[in-house]
């Protein structure tokens, strides 16, 4: 079945001036109710018409929402009848539940809603209207996509994201800055664009582990310097090049290897090079100023050293993944400790691909787009598609914690998927080690975490964001097959159970551990603060379900 990139509520319509507008409108509403469903409001028994019932607790509103993936279609009770909501009285309607939910008033969320969408609208009709060097084709395509190489896939799934994370509510706000300063850089408008370089004296760097693959960027800087890459959007946020009145910085001219941003934005690669530069970036995205904060690239080295040793010790018969080294940094200090133009090395893909494989974005595997594998395929090669992508990912995860102690940040933009000719799971790559937080018990000599927190936000990357999304992305395609896929995965699980106390726990909750982003940007709490809310836990047993089936992954 063909999946448009931007999911069915693509489709929903809402009084605004045209169709990107509307379909614009739609996503935003989406993402809205994914949150408030599962963070505040409360599921009233029985359904209407296809249709789900919801309580608002303190305001005592009731809301009927459109059932599944992607929910749609709100409407108010009220005493003439069911009242359909658009966005903005939607957004009211929230605000009002949430300041008496919480207590706290909040004057900056709802533009912040209001500018998400606009961008949306503004990406949708840039898709439209722009030819795209990655995607010839406008609709979806069974794997592998006709005169498509590895290189263009990749990254079709990398720009695939368009409505941004399903479970914020305000996923794609650029920090209300208009689309001449964010739509050049966008990955979701196929942007590429050379990167600055500029020129630093020795002296002035500030650099650790090993970022030398920078200094292929461009010609040596004249004076004995060293090359510093930097985003061209983080300039023109640190007021464009005059802003380089740090005489210590020169400026060098432009990459002639072209860089193209990633699913993070602030994360380019580099295909010429193939490598991975991730920059800071002036601008909350999500729950987080983007900027590589001092205390991150402090640990950067500690991380990488323990992420290359991890799974060396995984049970022989378990497929091994690979991980994108963030193998050194370099910036110079202009009084803030070196963050605002720090870039973080990191591997490409030709080291850790094996041969053969196209790596693929688990998040655009997730959203869709055109070459998706999971296009075109019937029950019986879902499901082992399914098992495959488990067996990938999910063992080794579950090692690195409970062997070593690390949190791996296993959410869908961090994780790639090398798949085969018939577009097959076959291996698995993490990345970005900003996310990694090590367990204290474990790890006393870095700042760390302890074992509870550290083992909630595993289960939250892992279970809520990245194997709930995939599943849904399959069900979608195969309605009714949901029971099956998580039979298989909870069958997988319980292969460790035996040993391990957090998964005998896990396998038996009620609920699973998700993150709170609307409650989160409420409150107005810090962009690293991991804070909850429990969904039903996808992971219990229901009758009917298939038993007995041993997949020989016993830790």
């Amino acid at each position: 079945m063909t999946r448009h990139p931007e999911g069915p509520d693509a489709a929903q319509k809402t009084p605004r001036s045209g169709p990107d507008d509307d379909r614009a409108d739609a996503l935003t509403v989406t993402a809205l109710l994914n949150c408030l469903v599962r963070e505040v409001a409360r599921p009233e028994s029985g359904q209407d018409d296809g249709h789900r019932l919801y309580r608002l607790p303190t305001t005592g509103h009731l809301l009927r929402v459109r059932a599944g993936r992607y929910p749609g279609h709100p409407a108010l009770y009220t005493a003439g009848g069911w009242l359909p909501l658009s966005l903005d009285p939607l957004v009211a309607l929230t605000a009002e539940e949430l300041t008496a939910y919480t207590g706290v008033s909040n004057g900056t969320l709802a533009d912040e809603i209001r500018h998400s969408r606009d961008v949306v609208a503004t990406l949708l009709s840039t898709r439209t209207a722009t030819a795209n060097p990655f995607q010839p084709a406008a609709t979806a395509t069974p794997f592998p996509a006709a005169q498509t190489s590895p290189i263009e896939l990749f990254l079709r799934s990398e720009q695939a994201l368009v409505a941004g994370h399903r479970y914020h509510p305000a996923p794609k706000a650029r920090g209300g800055l208009g689309p001449d300063s964010w739509l050049p850089y966008a990955p979701e408008a196929r942007a590429r664009f050379p990167l600055t370089l500029l020129g630093v004296p020795p002296e002035a760097v500030l650099e650790e582990g090993d970022p030398t693959a920078l200094d292929g960027l461009g010609p040596p800087p004249p004076d004995g310097g060293l090359l510093l890459p930097a985003h061209p959007w983080q300039l023109e946020l640190l007021g464009g090049p005059p802003a380089l009145r740090d005489g210590r910085l020169r400026y060098l001219g432009e990459s002639t290897a072209v860089a193209v941003p990633t699913s993070s934005l602030r994360t380019v690669y580099l295909p010429d090079a193939d490598l991975f530069c991730k920059f800071s970036l002036d601008v909350r995205i999500t729950n987080d100023v983007r900027r590589l904060w001092s205390r991150d690239l402090r640990r950067l080295t500690t991380v990488d050293g323990l992420l290359r040793a991890v799974f060396d010790d995984l049970p022989a018969h378990l497929p091994r993944p690979s991980v994108l080294s963030d193998r050194g940094y370099r910036t110079v200090d202009l009084g803030d400790g070196g963050e605002a133009l720090a870039v973080i090395v990191r591997d490409g893909l030709g080291a850790h691909l094996r041969p053969g494989l196209t790596a693929l974005l688990a998040a655009g595997i997730g959203e869709g787009f055109p070459g998706n594998p999971l296009d075109g395929l019937d029950e019986d090669r879902a499901l082992t598609w399914w098992q495959r992508y488990l067996e990938l990912v999910v063992p080794p995860v579950l090692h690195a914690y409970l062997r070593h102690g690390v949190v791996l940040e296993c959410h869908l933009q961090n994780v790639l998927i090398g798949v085969d000719v018939t577009g097959t799971p076959a291996q698995a790559i993490f990345r970005d080690h900003e996310g990694v937080k090590l367990v204290t018990d474990r790890h006393p000599a870095v700042p760390g975490v302890g074992a509870a927190y550290g083992w909630e936000r595993l289960v939250s990357c892992l279970v809520t964001n990245n194997l709930w999304e995939i599943a849904g992305a399959i069900e979608e395609r195969h309605a009714g097959l949901g029971g099956e896929l998580w039979a298989r995965a909870r069958e997988l699980l319980a292969g460790y159970a035996g040993d391990h106390a957090p998964i005998r726990a896990l396998l038996a909750a009620s609920h699973v551990p998700a993150k709170a982003n609307l409650l989160l940007r409420w409150l107005g709490a810090d962009g690293g603060e991991m804070r909850c809310a429990p969904v039903p836990n996808p992971l219990r047993p229901v009758a009917g379900r298939h038993r007995n089936r041993d997949y020989g992954h016993r830790y």
